[in-house]
């Protein structure tokens, strides 16, 4: 579990394919140098994913092809910048939402409208994900927890303050970039209790294993 909270901005170092998947080397540093363990999840643009072969400026992840059908990671290109989020531990604040990492699909800016330093998106929402976004709830884009500002029959807004504009990744974003989206947890068991079980509805509440 994680909270939306980026951590740190980290490079990619290289993906290199690796048959149906790929390994992903990202750069890395921490705050008060807490690194990372063989093991750890780490959120990289919101998605879920095994630490492998940590130093203490980089570390790695197998990336499956599960994952790389689920995301957008296979875009990513040497010297990108990512979001990078460590999961919860035991007694940590909880300062956004309850974020699982697992990605449920894209979403693409449609608008951005600055507001004084501030500014206002709008993104595009896919049919499959309209049931679980609502006004005033909360949204994570590329791992960063959001509030739903505005909603329309195909689109939302949020609001994005210097602070997280500053760091994040999301302070180079334009219009027409397409983004991981993940919805709140709670809006997937709300809807899965009104559209009744299923092996689909399911699947989207548990994911697969560890990774997106």
């Amino acid at each position: 579990m994680f909270t939306g909270l980026i951590e740190a901005v980290g490079n990619v170092a290289r993906l290199d394919r690796r048959g149906a998947g790929a390994r992903l080397r990202v750069e890395a540093s921490w705050p008060d140098n807490d690194l990372p363990a063989a093991g750890d999840s780490i959120a990289v643009n919101g998605a879920c994913l095994t630490v492998i072969d940590p130093s203490p400026m980089e570390f790695s992840a197998d990336l499956s092809p599960e994952t790389l059908d689920r995301t957008l990671l296979s875009d990513l290109r040497t010297g990108d910048r990512v979001n990078l989020e460590r999961a919860l531990r035991l007694g940590d604040r909880v300062g956004g939402h309850i974020v699982q990492g697992h990605v449920d699909g894209a979403t693409r800016v449609i608008s951005i409208r600055p507001e004084s330093g501030f500014q206002r998106w709008r993104l595009a929402l896919p049919a499959e994900l309209a049931g679980e976004v609502a006004s005033k709830g909360s949204v994570t884009v590329e791992g960063v927890s959001l509030t739903v500002a505005a909603l329309g029959p195909d689109w939302f807004e949020i609001a994005l303050i210097p602070a997280t504009l500053e760091a994040t990744t999301l302070g180079r974003v334009v219009a027409g970039a397409h983004l991981h989206l993940e919805t709140d947890v709670l809006a997937k068991y709300v809807s899965q209790r009104l559209d009744g079980p299923g092996p689909s509805a399911l699947e989207k509440i548990f994911g697969g294993g560890g990774d997106a």
